[in-house]
């Protein structure tokens, strides 16, 4: 496969979203599944991903507050938010890292 692929995640209270693209109306594969614990989610996530092609990028959507700057320590972390257990999860970083 020779066309670049791109990941997508919406990270919802209730539920995840994961997807691999080769475009706007070109989705290729979809997964979804609870929001559960950021271990086990992350977990099932990033499963996601690792059997499917690889991908050039991954956008994230999801519930916060997250830290949007860049430059900061904490960049894509949720840093406060109702959702339990959830709060100071360095949710990019470890999908980042992961992938």
């Amino acid at each position: 496969m020779s066309e670049r692929l791109y990941g997508g995640i919406e990270a919802g209270g209730t539920k995840f979203v994961c997807t691999i693209a080769a475009g706007p109306d070109d989705i290729l594969a979809e997964e979804r599944f609870p929001t559960r614990a950021p271990e086990e989610t992350l977990a099932q996530a990033i499963a996601f991903f690792r059997a499917q092609p690889p991908i050039a990028a991954v956008g994230i959507g999801a519930f916060g507050p997250a830290d949007p700057d860049p430059h900061s320590p904490t960049f894509g972390t949720i840093t406060t938010t109702p959702k339990p257990g959830w709060a100071n999860v360095d949710f990019a970083g470890a999908i980042r890292r992961a992938l």
